[in-house]
């Protein structure tokens, strides 16, 4: 079943907390995304953000593994989450 819209942005708001909350991940997030951490407060209600910050979670298996497991969900709910927060847009990285 896919998830909602609603429950994307749930979800994408989990993420950015325990982004937030990691001291060795969020750097290396700021830095990549160029972001600062005020962006961060001030953008955690935009779609387009949250889609960003599952953009950055889903580039490496194990953040999608400690982040699911420290939250207890499956594996593949930030992927779908961030299909449904972009729109279903794909990632094109070439």
């Amino acid at each position: 079943m896919p998830i909602s819209s609603d429950s994307a942005e749930t979800l994408a708001l989990t993420a950015l907390g325990w982004l937030v909350g990691n001291d060795e991940l969020l750097p290396i997030f700021l830095g990549s995304t160029g972001a600062s951490i005020d962006d961060v407060r001030e953008r955690a209600g935009d779609r387009d953000f949250l889609a960003s910050v599952l953009d950055f979670m889903v580039l490496d298996d194990s953040w999608v593994m400690a982040f699911c497991d420290a939250n207890s969900i499956a594996y593949d709910l930030p992927a779908q989450a961030r299909g449904v927060l972009s729109g279903g847009a794909e990632i094109h990285w070439t």
